[in-house]
């Protein structure tokens, strides 16, 4: 019997009609992969991406002779993104074949034949293709029957698959963790398990990506203990082990507590033990930008456990994520959030200056009493600045009268 996709707001954005029709229509291109796959399931689909029989060259001067924008963003590897008139991007790809791979890069030939376009994706349930306008499904793997079922599988034999792209290992766990139920596909996970050191030869920047986009998703736990109990984590994050679910456990408790998104690095945090050095070493092995890489050491070598104290110190921001990493009892925690939710940074009251119009000297004292001031006031929650203006006073009198009995 056949099947057709189920009728969505995104097949009716402005343009994407004539875009179709300038582009042949059924005959030469059909959507694929996510928003196919998710609109079968009901899903929101966020992305559009399609496949055609054109070489990319030709796609672009059809799309342009259309009225539409064309960008190159992969014509290396085939893909032209269209522009629709609301600025929506739609990916179009010329069917191609695999030649050859290293398990990081693949030299590919065009092709005008959809199954070999099928052949060369991952996982059945992304090898579904509808045609433009009509609807019609073209499943060449059994991805609409994996889809009821909610199996993630391989097309075809799973180590061969790896070996053309090995972060197919963590997508694996990723579509499980969003598409599966009950226990993944045992073809998949043994040929995931032995070739799990094959990660070790992707780029950083590749598993980064990856390992976020699981954490990202709304419950990792059980994928994330699947993985670590794959030994899946061991050639790229050995750092973390069976110890680290139970922090992680804690903290995905505590976002829905607080209503919380939740925070890929976050949660990187929780299943990381606690140090600078530890902080930086996997921020560098990942390649993390800047902001990141302070983030998780803020994160991960935090000691002052007063909650204004800790905000002044690395962020509003960060120590509320502190506390939800802390193993603190939930009324602590609780507390600490409550005070910190609406709290703003409060600006320091009194500069160098100010000391030195009280009668302080010039010179190295000014900036040791105004730090010794600042801390001071810190501890004491950030009183008024007449609380300030006293230590003041107070700081250089004892100072003057120091320096007057030497």
């Amino acid at each position: 019997m056949s099947v057709f996709l189920p009728d969505q707001k995104w097949q009716h954005q402005e343009g994407l009609s004539d875009l179709i029709k300038a582009l042949g229509g059924d005959s030469m291109i059909r959507f694929v992969g996510g928003s196919v796959r998710d609109t079968l399931l009901g899903l929101p689909v966020n992305d559009i991406d399609c496949a055609t029989r054109h070489h990319p060259e030709k796609t672009m001067e059809l799309i342009r002779s259309a009225g539409f924008k064309a960008i190159p963003t992969g014509i290396q590897h085939g893909t032209i993104t269209a522009l629709l008139p609301t600025k929506s991007p739609v990916e179009i790809t010329s069917l191609r074949r695999d030649v050859s791979t290293d398990g990081r890069h693949a030299t590919i030939a065009y092709s005008d034949n959809w199954e070999d376009d099928a052949q060369r994706r991952d996982f059945t349930i992304n090898a579904l293709y509808a045609e433009a306008e009509s609807g019609l499904v073209h499943d060449y793997f059994g991805g609409l029957a994996d889809l009821k079922a909610h199996s993630v599988r391989f097309i075809g034999n799973p180590e061969t698959r790896i070996a053309e792209d090995h972060l197919r290992i963590l997508r694996f766990f990723r579509f499980f963790a969003r598409f599966g139920q009950n226990n993944p596909d045992p073809e998949a996970l043994a040929a995931c398990i032995k070739h799990a050191n094959d990660l070790m030869a992707l780029s950083r920047e590749r598993i980064a990506s990856e390992v976020l986009k699981i954490l990202a998703l709304p419950d990792p736990l059980a994928v994330i203990s699947l993985m670590i109990k794959s030994g899946i984590f061991k050639p790229i994050l050995p750092e973390i082990t069976a110890d680290s679910i139970l922090p992680l456990q804690r903290l995905v408790e505590r976002e829905r507590l607080y209503h919380l998104s939740g925070n890929a690095l976050l949660r990187l945090a929780a299943l990381l033990p606690e140090g600078a050095e530890m902080a930086r070493s996997v921020a560098q092995r990942l390649r993390f930008s800047k902001e990141q890489k302070k983030y998780l050491i803020a994160l991960l070598t935090a000691e002052e456990e007063k909650p204004l104290s800790l905000a002044w110190a690395i962020g509003k921001e960060e120590a509320i994520a502190r506390f939800l990493l802390s193993d603190r009892d939930e009324a602590t925690v609780n507390s600490a959030i409550a005070l910190l939710k609406n709290w703003e940074r409060p600006v320091f009251p009194l500069k160098g200056g100010d000391l030195i119009a009280k009668g302080l000297p010039a010179g190295p004292l000014v900036a040791t009493i105004l730090q010794n001031i600042q801390k001071a006031w810190v501890e004491a929650a950030f009183p008024n600045s007449d609380w300030v203006q006293e230590k003041a006073t107070i700081a250089i009198a004892e100072t003057m009268a120091t320096k007057a009995e030497r």
